[in-house]
């Protein structure tokens, strides 16, 4: 009996000591706990106090002079340097302080090397973010930067600026996140931030519909697809004011090779990457000085992005003799993307357009060696990926074929004939140019006039981005800006045939003929996602935009005159729906009059009175959105029972409605399922009382249980069943994961006034007070004023503490 006590004590001690020492143990998430929970070097070291923090002085070799760096009272960093350089690095040196495990993850998901922590369970994603190229268009990314040495020699000091950081960590200092996955952090480098960049443009620029828009045409022949697919909203409101004259000659579209053979006779079986969230997007406008109160021009952005812990920005200003800026980075990144100096204000929206496009790859031969290319084989590159799994011996080799398209994404050895290659500017080498576009947003710093911001524009290619720009002494002007592929009508709409390079883009719009305005006659410029232009632009495009925000900021924008600061932050607040202006009435309108029974029931006549508003409180919002979407569904019930097999397209909302109100007989609301014939009556009538039957009268903020996660989903790091309005479709476009990731407005003037606020905090610990402390305020929409500093010694605010950073002596630059 005592040697059975003794070898069980001996069994517990060494499983208790294998799970304290090891991480994810038997293959399950569990950290180690030994470490996690170590009095030296364990997680409760994370922990920061709230009090003031002493100042700082630090020296290291790569800086050329000194540098102060001021703190104010929400920890946000006023950095005052001697050169660009000096101020990059020490940008870099901030960004890994207190964002490092945001940066490194950051950087794994996007180039596929989360399984080297995460083990098995992140192995496929891995494999798809490799056969999608990701770490390919990084490097093309890097090569073009390191062309011009002001450019890479920002990214070089930023790298350097991080990694001095980096080096003073010990496991004892490791981020928390790191210690609970049981990782250590590695050094920065160039190529990290042109990865972290390309994660920006995969989040923006890699929708496509191709796949379950060659499906829908093929279910529902070519007739129907047009008819319930149209690509322009006749109602829609543009980027650029409707009416606007083209003054140049557009490029003719020549090739050599004609167009051949672009429909696939079968359904693809294939079923979509993972699609980037269909509201994300973003808000910008500008008003003229002739519609301010102020006399100046004024400025507002907001990005509706995923909303995480840490936040995906990081507030700064940057003041060195050549600039003086304020607004929010990308850690990871040299440069404010978004912000304002003394004479401008700058911002972006995505411009929504597709320019990424699948094409289907003939192999010349079973091992896939080479594929067919205008009537030849032409050798298919190879590129072997080799993927790191926590807890495997060796590594996983995949062998990605790349083809004069792109990376062949799509590979199934038992369907061959749909194997497909993706083409995606995101991958493009930059051309010869001065500079790309980290050095855009630099020169965005410094600008001063309205020729600078169109300087600017010139090096950035990828994602489309709507830049919109003001000047105090009077000038707005938005620009779609970017690498828009020339197209035929309806090219890249469907899957391609990959065989001829007759199918291939026309290269892109040349720049000076992309769409911008000057000084409208309106008074304003602004950009919700919506499409660039009206149907007289002499290109053809498509893409995913947005109906709704932008034609109501713009009619409110028109509609306001004397436009305070306050106004600005207030429209960006906004949540009334001009979807559910539209709708709402619609639907009541085509309710069977016989249903007097559902016309009696409280829900809808509260429904009826109802303002459109998406408050956090209101229950009208969620039978609405239930309703709405119940006669969707009912619909287009025929797409719908495909889905189990294959990805189809469904109907936008605002070609929904416009098929109620105009073809309210069409066969196209005959469900499937019963004998008789439906009509939009009908459908209406039977959707209210499906929308009904779900219906428990929770408000929308219940409904809708929006969160702000951290981005390992760790619930303790995260914010979540949030009570706050807005709605997708209005400018406060908060949803269950999505919103205004930074809102910012800027008076400009002989004084520039600037609030900003954004979900989160500037530090990335879940263990300090300025982790997550400005949640708060951006769900009240409220705003800081922002501490736009003169110099080093501008105390008209509070500050928090100071950090000094000095060139070691004698390393010489």
């Amino acid at each position: 009996m005592q040697f059975l006590k003794f070898a069980t004590a001996v069994v517990l001690t060494l499983v208790l000591g294998y799970l304290a020492g090891t991480h994810q143990p038997l293959g399950t998430p569990i950290p180690a706990l030994g470490p996690l929970f170590s009095p030296f070097t364990g997680f409760w070291r994370n922990a920061e106090p709230v009090g003031a923090s002493p100042d700082m002085a630090l020296s290291f070799p790569g800086l050329k002079a000194r540098v102060e760096v001021v703190f104010d009272q929400r920890l946000v960093p006023h950095i005052f340097a001697e050169n660009e350089e000096d101020a990059a690095f020490v940008m870099g040196y901030l960004a890994a302080k207190y964002r490092l495990w945001q940066m490194d993850i950051a950087i794994r998901a996007t180039a596929g090397r989360l399984a080297e922590v995460a083990g098995e369970r992140a192995l496929e994603r891995d494999r798809l973010q490799r056969r999608k190229g990701m770490l390919f268009a990084a490097e093309n990314a890097l090569e073009a930067w390191k062309r011009n040495p002001w450019e890479i020699g920002l990214i070089d000091a930023y790298t350097q600026g991080a990694n001095a950081y980096i080096e003073t960590l010990t496991p004892a200092t490791y981020p928390v996140e790191f210690k609970l996955m049981g990782y250590e952090p590695e050094p920065w480098s160039p190529l990290k931030s042109a990865i972290f960049f390309k994660s920006m443009a995969e989040t923006l620029s890699s929708r496509y519909d191709d796949l379950p828009a060659t499906n829908a045409r093929l279910a529902l022949g070519d007739s129907l697809f047009q008819f319930l697919f149209p690509e322009y909203n006749p109602q829609q409101s543009p980027v650029i004011p409707a009416g606007h004259e083209w003054a140049f000659t557009p490029v003719p579209l020549e090739r050599q090779q004609p167009a051949s053979g672009e429909m696939i006779g079968q359904l693809i079986p294939h079923r979509q990457l993972e699609q980037p969230a269909e509201n994300l997007g973003s808000n910008n406008w500008a008003i003229a000085g002739s519609k301010s109160i102020t006399g100046h021009p004024m400025l507002c952005n907001d990005p509706h992005l995923k909303l995480s812990l840490p936040s995906i920005w990081y507030e700064v200003q940057i003041h060195t003799p050549s600039v003086n800026a304020y607004g929010v980075s990308f850690p990871g990144v040299p440069g404010i993307l978004i912000g304002f100096n003394e004479n401008t204000a700058w911002g972006v929206t995505n411009g929504s357009q597709d320019v990424l496009d699948w094409y289907r790859i003939q192999w010349a031969n079973e091992q896939k060696d080479a594929y067919y290319y205008d009537g030849a084989a032409r050798p298919a590159d190879k590129v072997v990926e080799v993927i790191k799994v926590r807890g495997r011996s060796e590594p996983l080799l995949d062998t990605v074929r790349y083809t004069a398209w792109g990376p062949v994404v799509y590979e199934d050895p038992a369907q061959p004939y749909f194997d497909m290659a993706m083409r995606w500017v995101a991958h493009d080498k930059p051309e010869e140019k001065p500079f790309t576009e980290i050095g855009t947003f630099w020169q965005l710093m410094k600008s001063s006039s309205y020729d600078d911001y169109r300087k600017a524009l010139e090096g950035f290619n990828n994602p489309i981005q709507n830049f919109i720009f003001a000047q105090k002494d009077g000038d707005i002007a938005i620009t779609v800006n970017g690498h828009l592929p020339l197209k035929r009508p309806e090219q890249g709409r469907f899957v391609q045939e990959g065989a001829s390079s007759g199918n291939a883009w026309f290269g892109f719009i040349p720049r000076d003929q992309m769409p911008s305005v000057r000084n409208p006659e309106r008074g304003f410029v602004s950009s919700a996602n919506q499409h660039s232009t009206d149907t007289s632009y002499p290109y053809y495009y498509n893409g995913y935009f947005d109906d709704y925000r932008g034609r109501f900021i713009n009619r409110r924008l028109a509609e306001m005159d004397k436009i305070s600061i306050q106004d600005m932050m207030g429209l960006q607040l906004e949540n009334y729906s001009l979807k559910a202006e539209e709708a709402l009435p619609l639907l009541l309108s085509l309710l069977d009059p016989a249903a007097t029974g559902l016309l009696d029931r409280p829900e809808v006549k509260a429904l009826q009175q109802w303002d459109y508003r998406y408050e956090k409180d209101a229950r009208e919002p969620v039978l609405f959105e239930l309703w709405l979407k119940e006669a969707h569904r009912a619909t287009f019930d025929e797409l719908l029972a495909l889905q189990d097999s294959v990805d189809v397209l469904l109907p936008e909302t605002w070609r929904f409605l416009n098929l109620l109100e105009r073809y309210p007989a069409h066969t196209v609301f005959d469900r499937q399922d019963t004998p008789q014939i439906e009509k939009a009556t009908d459908i209406v009538t039977q959707a209210l009382e499906a929308a009904l039957g779900q219906y428990d009268g929770i408000s929308w903020a219940g409904y809708k249980d929006t969160r702000i996660s951290h981005l390992a989903n760790i619930p303790a790091f995260s914010r979540l069943h949030l009570q706050v309005g807005g709605s997708r479709d209005a400018p406060d476009a908060i949803s269950e994961q999505n919103g205004p990731s930074w809102r910012m407005a800027v008076a400009l003037g002989d004084e520039v006034e600037a609030y900003g606020v954004y979900p989160g905090g500037q530090s990335g610990n879940p263990g300090s007070p300025y982790y997550e402390n400005m949640v708060d305020k951006w769900l009240a929409g409220e705003y800081y004023k922002l501490f736009f500093m003169k110099q080093a010694d501008d105390r008209r605010e509070p500050i928090r503490f100071t950090m000094s950073f000095e060139q070691t002596p004698g390393s010489q630059q």
